[in-house]
C-alpha cells in the first residue's frame, strides 16, 4: 500500500508539473507575441466593401500586419471600425494616414498606409480610446465612386423631363428647316452657280491683279537704282549748299552782328519818316486830282469864255 501511495504522489506532481510548465510555456509564447505585435484602430467614415478579417495591412507597398476585425462604430453607424494588428518595428507616426487600396483590378481591398515624416514622434495612444487611432484620408475608391454619382447626378438633372421636350422641340425645328431647305433645293442650286460664278470672276480678277502688282514691282525695281542715284546726286548739292551758306555765315558773321545790333535800331525811325513821306505824297496826290491848275499855279484856273 506505501508504495502505490507513492506511485500516486508522483504521478500527481509529475503532471502538476507538466501542466505549469506548459501553462508557462503558452504565457511566454503570448507575452512574445505581445511584445512583436500591436493594436491601432482606424475609423473609416466610407463603404469598406471586399475588407475582411485577415486583410493584409500595408506601409508604403511592404505588409506590416493584417486587419484582426471590423465593426461598425457604436456611435455612429455610418462608420467602420477597422482593429489592426501591425508589427512593434512598424514606424507608425502621427502623421501616419491609412486608406483603402486595391492591389490589382481583380484583387481584394487593403489597408495602405502612408506618410509619417521621421521627424514626427510616434503614435503611442489617443486619449479617451485603448489603443491608438491611425487617421484615414479618402480613397482611390472613394474618389472614384463620388466622382460617378456626381457624374449620375448631372446626367438626371440633363435627361429631365424639361431638357427632354426642349430636345424633341429643338429636332422638331431642324426637321423642319431640313424640309424647307429640300423645297427651296432649284434656289440654292442657283445660288451656288452664282457663288461658283462669282468665285470665278474673283480669280480672274485677283489673277489681273498679280500680273498689275508684278509689273508695278519690275518697273520699280528697274527704276530703283537711277532714283537712288539722282537722290544721292540731290543729297550731295543739298550738303554741298548748305556748306556754301554755313561759310558765307562764317565770313559775314561781323556785318551780321552789326546790321542786327545798328542796322535793325535805326530801322524803326527809318520806318516812321517813310510812314510819313507816303502820307505826304498822298495829300499831293489828292490835291493834284481835285484841282491841278490851282495847286500848281497858286491861284485859281482861268474861266473859259462863252460867247452868248
Amino acid at each position: 500500500m506505501e508504495t502505490k501511495a507513492n506511485y500516486v504522489l508522483i504521478g500527481t506532481f509529475t503532471i502538476l508539473v507538466s501542466l505549469f510548465l506548459l501553462g508557462f510555456g503558452l504565457w511566454a509564447a503570448k507575452y512574445s507575441s505581445d511584445r512583436s505585435w500591436r493594436e491601432y484602430d482606424v475609423v473609416f467614415h466610407e463603404p469598406v466593401t471586399g475588407l475582411t478579417q485577415g486583410s493584409s495591412v500595408q506601409y508604403n507597398g511592404i505588409a506590416i500586419g493584417t486587419v484582426e476585425s471590423l465593426q461598425l462604430a457604436p456611435n455612429d453607424p455610418r462608420a467602420v471600425v477597422a482593429r489592426l494588428k501591425l508589427q512593434a518595428t512598424a514606424p507608425i507616426k502621427t502623421d501616419t494616414r491609412a486608406k483603402l487600396s486595391m492591389t490589382s483590378l481583380t484583387g481584394s481591398p487593403i489597408i495602405q498606409l502612408t506618410g509619417g515624416d521621421p521627424r514626427s514622434p510616434p503614435l503611442l495612444e489617443t486619449p479617451g480610446h485603448e489603443v491608438p487611432i491611425i487617421l484615414t484620408e479618402p480613397s482611390a475608391l472613394q474618389n472614384i465612386a463620388d466622382t460617378a454619382n456626381r457624374l449620375f447626378e448631372r446626367l438626371d438633372n440633363m435627361l429631365s423631363e424639361k431638357n427632354i421636350a426642349h430636345v424633341s422641340k429643338t429636332l422638331e425645328n431642324i426637321d423642319t428647316l431640313t424640309g424647307s431647305i429640300s423645297d427651296q433645293r432649284e434656289d440654292l442650286r442657283a445660288l451656288v452657280a452664282n457663288a461658283r460664278k462669282a468665285t470665278e470672276q474673283l480669280n480672274t480678277t485677283l489673277d489681273s491683279t498679280n500680273r498689275a502688282v508684278s509689273s508695278v514691282d519690275r518697273e520699280l525695281v528697274q527704276k530703283l537704282p537711277a532714283l537712288i542715284s539722282k537722290l544721292d546726286s540731290t543729297l550731295n548739292r543739298l550738303d554741298s549748299a548748305a556748306g556754301g551758306a554755313d561759310k558765307i555765315l562764317n565770313e559775314n558773321r561781323a556785318a551780321i552782328s552789326s546790321f542786327a545790333n545798328d542796322g535793325l535800331s535805326q530801322l524803326g525811325p527809318t520806318l516812321g519818316e517813310l510812314r510819313s513821306l507816303i502820307r505826304d505824297l498822298r495829300r499831293i496826290s489828292d490835291r493834284l486830282d481835285a484841282s491841278p491848275a490851282r495847286y500848281l499855279l497858286g491861284r485859281d484856273a482861268p474861266k473859259e469864255f462863252e460867247p452868248k
